[in-house]
């Protein structure tokens, strides 16, 4: 941080009032396809702004920073629920990365994945010496599972949120804490990585203890799992709602905001619908 405006921040500042009429006009259809009845608690991901809302009653409980998606890995839009909280998980990563990322890597060298903390598994769960396979076999797909293995040095942090979609993505803590400090938070492969992330988590368990006194001391129980490293799945018993969304103007604090056109969205809406001068 500079003190100086990014190109996004000189977009926003010189959007035209045309330009902002259009872009509101379009985050309010946006917001006509969401249910017509919210629940009462909710998790609201904005992928333009980059920002988590956990909302209580119309009213936002607090606000954490979030890295969502790249333009090339977009972060998709799903309505969906947190099921589970895991401590100290594997991550597992999906076809595209293995692809696109890790096998011309490894294809170089081998060690690549010692060096990230990977291991190659075959199909019957057995560890695979990546020396002894023959890369140049594979030019996408690859007939091994890659699984990162569980610690402070594993892509998805010490905590993940895990809630069924078709993308196979999730909210979840992340090894690259300083990356919340950017401006540009559009970063990630598509998962929502979450700063305040020990908020989040309190704030499930403490909701769904209040509902389901069996499930008291799971907090507690999270609170020493993490301590000691241990990799847990915690069931929410009473799922919690999340709707990940990207609006490039929304109103926060009693004015409206607007935020850069990262995913180019709202630009080929505008050139679809909007083909003349908008009439004030």
């Amino acid at each position: 941080m500079d003190g100086r405006p990014g190109e996004g921040t000189l977009r926003m500042l010189n959007l035209s009032d045309e330009e902002k009429f259009i872009r509101i006009a379009i985050s309010l259809d946006k917001f006509k396809k969401l249910p017509a009845q919210m629940p009462e608690k909710y998790i609201w991901v904005n992928a333009s702004s980059n920002y988590l809302d956990m909302v209580e009653n119309g009213k936002i409980a607090f606000t954490s920073r979030v890295i969502c998606g790249k333009a090339k890995t977009r972060t998709p839009l799903l309505n969906s629920a947190i099921s589970v909280l895991i401590t100290y998980p594997q991550w597992v990563p999906p076809p595209s990365i293995v692809s696109k990322e890790i096998l011309p890597a490894v294809k170089k060298n081998p060690g690549y994945l010692a060096k990230k903390g990977f291991s190659l598994v075959d199909k019957d769960g057995n560890e695979v010496d990546p020396y002894s396979v023959d890369w140049s076999k594979y030019s996408k797909g690859i007939p091994y599972r890659v699984v990162q293995g569980s610690g402070d040095a594993n892509a998805l942090g010490i905590i993940k949120f895990h809630f069924d979609n078709k993308y196979s993505v999730y909210l979840h803590d992340t090894n690259q804490r300083y990356l919340f400090s950017n401006a540009m938070r559009s970063l990630s492969h598509g998962c929502v990585r979450v700063q305040d992330w020990q908020k989040l988590a309190r704030y499930i368990l403490r909701v769904d203890s209040l509902q389901a006194p069996r499930n008291f001391h799971t907090g507690d129980s999270m609170r020493v799992w993490l301590a000691n490293k241990e990799k847990h799945h915690i069931q929410i018993r009473n799922k919690m709602p999340v709707f990940i969304r990207y609006l490039t103007c929304e109103g926060r604090d009693g004015r409206l905001v607007f935020y850069d056109d990262v995913y180019g969205e709202d630009r080929f809406l505008r050139e679809k619908y909007y083909t003349r001068p908008a009439a004030f």
